[in-house]
């Protein structure tokens, strides 16, 4: 499994190499932080950092991520120093014995941001009953996705043996729509752009949503490794405030302007990468204030890998999942 390969490097990892130090007389411990990217759009620190938030600290990025479960093994294994992943791969990955910690919320869904499951128009499939024998696309397994469509399965009824009978196959989201019209998958998941350009081309409908199951939720957060936190804790609560005023930022800045920073920056950092997703950007999605993690956006799902037989009742406890004791919104949250 892959999750093993993390416990074994997280203890021999090279956290300590490429290091800035701020030099004495600094209150921050360190001011570089490596990270992965995403192609084709912008992560919250990202827009810290372009927006001033973050200085002194810099970021220093180090290649694209192709899944929230590889970014962060990656900061587990100290390839990096922070890493984002669905909350659900999270707990998967710490349960295995990876030494890190959540700290900040960076990506959820809402009314206006959400991941949906979507069947061609003339497809036979109409309920969760029909998806037994079917074939679903997903970017990759142990992350939001699987998680979603389990639940969903779950909650309409069908058993352990039916739900193994529906296949997830992984597909690069760009491919997923061609996929499903070429009808080499049933369904397939779709987000922001994908998801409404493939809207406007027609043809398909929406079989159930993540936000249909949830509502407004905060899905994942990004991760330090505890020695990394421990070590530097004022530099990790100089990124957890940057990242929680720039998510604040977004969510109440007028969305054209918000697009139009987007777009400067992915053009500013030359990447040679295509920036028409930004356009079709909508919301933060983001639950807490300023990226504020809530417990039942854990709860929900050590509960859920109880019930799946993953975890063990009791193996794991919340606090050792996440901590928001670094987060400059926690006196707005806690007094709700």
């Amino acid at each position: 499994m892959a999750l093993a390969g993390v416990v074994i490097l997280a203890g021999c990892g090279n956290e300590s190499k490429s290091k800035v130090s701020a030099g004495s007389g600094s209150e921050y411990e360190t001011l570089e932080l490596r990270y992965q990217g995403s192609v084709g759009s912008v992560t919250y620190p990202e827009l810290a950092e372009e927006l001033g938030y973050l200085a002194p600290l810099k970021l220093k990025w180090i290649g694209n991520t192709i899944s929230g479960p590889q970014d962060i093994q990656t900061a587990a294994t100290g390839q990096s120093d922070f890493g984002g992943a669905f909350n659900g791969a999270i707990i998967k990955l710490i349960s295995a014995g990876a030494p890190v910690k959540a700290v900040i919320g960076y990506y959820g869904i809402d009314e206006n941001t959400y991941g949906g499951f979507y069947v061609l128009d003339d497809s036979p499939i109409k309920t969760a009953k029909d998806l037994i024998g079917k074939k679903i696309g997903v970017n990759t397994l142990g992350a939001h996705s699987e998680f979603v469509i389990k639940e969903y399965l779950r909650r309409n009824g069908l058993t352990e043996d039916e739900i193994k009978q529906v296949t997830l196959v992984v597909i690069p989201p760009v491919n997923s729509e061609q996929t499903l019209r070429q009808k080499q998958i049933d369904v397939a998941a779709l987000g922001s752009l994908l998801r409404d350009k493939a809207l406007e081309r027609g043809g398909i409908r929406r079989l159930f949503s993540d936000y249909d199951l949830f509502g407004t939720f905060t899905a994942g957060s990004y991760v330090f490794t505890n020695k990394f936190i421990k070590d530097n804790p004022n530099t990790v609560r100089k990124f957890v405030e940057a990242t929680g005023k720039a998510i604040e930022w977004a969510r109440t800045t007028p969305r054209e302007q918000v697009i139009a920073k987007y777009k400067e920056i992915i053009e500013k950092r030359g990447r040679k990468e295509d920036a028409t997703a930004i356009q079709y950007w909508k919301s933060t999605g983001i639950a807490g204030k300023g990226g504020y993690i809530r417990e039942s956006e854990f709860k929900v799902w050590t509960d859920w890998l109880v019930k799946d037989g993953e975890l063990k009742e009791g193996q794991i406890k919340l606090s050792d999942l996440y901590t928001n004791e670094f987060s400059a919104f926690q006196n707005d949250q806690e007094k709700k």
